[in-house]
């Protein structure tokens, strides 16, 4: 069995799952993850938007360390396997920080089209497997 790591971000597991952001009401200002008020006005009119599964490539990364906290995986200095990181940019509104399915510098490219995906992040207590979203070239 698996399950998402954080559930309210996604419509994981529907078949072609989403991203699920906010726009805002009073100026149009779009978020990921959600928010329950406007980064940019304060205003509290957010309704769900569901993001495109495909992007674009707009930086990457390599996280060559293991993330400090509040970071879930269950690496350590020792297992630790460095991963790609990427802003992707969804549609016209959104950009979002998210891990990518590759760190290789021969593949990755700015400008590149991506898609949503999710991998195993770690395996929890129960034995099941946690996902993350992340985004695959396309």
């Amino acid at each position: 069995m698996a399950n998402a790591l954080a559930p309210e971000v996604s419509t994981w597991p529907a078949e072609n799952p989403q991203l699920i952001g906010s726009r805002c009401g009073a100026c149009a200002a779009t978020t990921w993850p959600r928010q329950p008020r406007c980064p940019r006005c304060s205003a509290a009119e957010m309704s769900d938007l569901l993001l495109p599964r495909r992007g674009t490539l707009v930086a990457w990364t390599t996280q060559g360390f293991v993330p400090k906290l509040p970071y879930a995986g269950k690496e350590n200095a020792d297992n630790f396997e460095p991963f790609g990181i990427g802003l992707v940019q969804l549609g016209d509104d959104v950009r979002v920080e998210t891990r990518l399915t590759t760190a290789d510098p021969q593949v990755l490219r700015v400008g590149m089209d991506v898609a949503l995906t999710f991998v195993p992040l770690y395996v929890d207590d129960a034995g099941d497997e946690v996902l993350t979203c992340a985004f695959a070239p396309a």
